[in-house]
């Protein structure tokens, strides 16, 4: 099972009291399955770490995956970045200080949004390397949605960190990408997909892979529960909820 986490401001953005904890904002919607994990995980560390009975302050912005894939798919990138950038914009308006995107594939454009943004925005790709550093691998299989697998947004940020990724062979990296697209997201887990992906990570541990990181949110839900998998599986949604929890509060 996946391993447990130890663990530009906006004009019109509400200003947090001295020593009070930050508004966070989720752009979720992408898929919603994860947008309700992510919120469960958030308020779970929250009242670990803040054992008061408080709770945070969470604005979600569920947008429309149906266009985020299609321009992803199309090569419009740019037209993604634009538009996250205004969701981003509703998040700040409505009193966030600090977001996130609750997906990866739209890390694609992390950079542009983020040099845009009127609120500091926490990367899940940059969470997760950090983490796999602490973890002290350096060579990891990678796992998601076929732009997540065959693009550089990981592979940069990782081997900035001396991290080497390996992504399934190609008949493999199909297998994922169409369960992914046409099972996980729409919410269906079927336990032989799970036994497939198990399969996979197995391969990737005979091609060198020390751990594998679920670089789909998805990819939690279907592999909740499993025990001994073949190699330590790195959630990368919970490690980013890790993230933000540390940075509300800063």
């Amino acid at each position: 099972m996946p391993e447990p986490i130890k663990s530009l401001d906006s004009p019109r953005a509400v200003m947090t009291p001295a020593g009070g904890p930050k508004s966070l904002g989720i752009i979720g919607g992408i898929a919603p399955v994860t947008t309700i994990d992510y919120y469960r995980w958030l308020i779970a560390g929250w009242r670990e770490r803040v054992p008061n009975g408080s709770y945070p302050g969470i604005l979600i912005n569920s947008i429309d995956l149906s266009r985020v894939v299609t321009l992803v798919t199309t090569g419009r990138l740019d037209e993604l970045a634009d538009w996250l950038v205004r969701e981003v914009g509703r998040l700040a308006a409505g009193g966030a200080e600090v977001a996130l995107i609750a997906a990866n594939t739209p890390h694609i454009v992390f950079d542009a949004v983020a040099s845009r943004s009127p609120i500091p925005l926490i990367s899940i790709v940059e969470a997760s390397a950090e983490e796999t550093v602490r973890r002290g691998f350096g060579r990891v299989g990678l796992l998601g949605t076929r732009f997540t697998m065959e693009g550089s947004f990981y592979r940069d940020v990782f081997a900035r960190n001396g991290i080497d990724l390996l992504a399934p062979e190609p008949e493999d990296l199909t297998f994922v990408h169409e369960a992914y697209m046409k099972e996980l997201i729409p919410g269906t887990f079927r336990p032989e997909t799970r036994a497939q992906v198990l399969v996979i990570v197995d391969r990737l541990r005979e091609a060198g892979a020390e751990a594998v990181l679920l670089a789909g949110t998805e990819l939690s839900p279907l592999l909740d529960g499993v025990e001994n998998p073949a190699l330590p599986l790195l959630d990368t949604g919970r490690i980013h909820v890790q993230r933000a929890l540390a940075e509300m509060q800063r």
